[in-house]
């Protein structure tokens, strides 16, 4: 079976600073739009932001290797390359890391690269990586 892209659709206060995030520091190509809404291409995956003047993020975080995991996020399995291109691209933007780019469970079961950070309407996206993908699910 090839797996095929998720959809994830989800609230933005800012339509404007969505895009300049999303297509701009990040580099999604974008999809269909309207004045409420905007379909991103995010590593394959289709992602929309929608409006919500209110939106607002929930500030909760679960531990997790010794760091503050924000909760909820989201974001996709890069592959090494592609996670080391990001994280120089969004560092450069001047995206602030909730979480810098780092090796967590280095020398364990599901060693991985990840970072976490937000957009403007303080939702959480994180980006990983394995040096081997067998990794990803591995207990």
């Amino acid at each position: 079976m090839t797996l095929r892209p998720f959809h994830l659709a989800f609230p933005v206060h800012d339509i404007a600073a969505a895009r300049a995030f999303y297509a701009g520091t990040l580099g999604c190509r974008e999809g269909r739009s309207s004045d409420a809404w905007i379909d991103f291409d995010l590593f394959g995956h289709q992602i929309v932001a929608h409006l919500d003047p209110s939106a607002r993020a929930v500030a909760v975080a679960n531990p997790v290797d010794g760091h503050s995991v924000p909760v909820p996020h989201f974001g996709v399995v890069l592959t090494m390359p592609d996670w080391e291109t990001l994280a120089a691209r969004v560092a450069a933007a001047g995206v602030t890391f909730g979480i810098a780019p780092h090796i967590r469970f280095k020398g364990q079961v599901g060693e991985q690269a990840t970072m976490f950070f937000c957009d403007p309407s303080g939702n959480a996206l994180e980006f990983k990586a394995f040096a081997d993908d067998a990794q990803i699910f591995a207990n």
